[in-house]
């Protein structure tokens, strides 16, 4: 595997791990998502937090794949 693949895939996890531990905070130490938002300025911030790592891990880890497929195939 590529060094520049490798770099892609471990980046995209670490940004998932830390996404879903912040939405796993969020639930159980700082009370919870309700219908206008978390309850404590801390839900807020890891809420702020969970919503950058999500989805930039989700398209790192999709692009890393992506590449790793392509120089496997060709």
């Amino acid at each position: 595997m590529a060094k520049d693949t490798s770099q892609l895939l471990k980046t995209g996890v670490w940004l998932l791990v830390t996404g879903l531990a912040s939405i796993a905070l969020i639930e159980t130490v700082f009370g919870g998502i309700h219908r206008h938002g978390p309850h404590t300025d801390a839900g807020w911030l890891f809420l702020m937090v969970a919503m950058s790592c999500v989805p930039l891990g989700v398209l790192l880890l999709l692009l890393g794949g992506a590449k790793w497929l392509g120089r496997r195939n060709g």
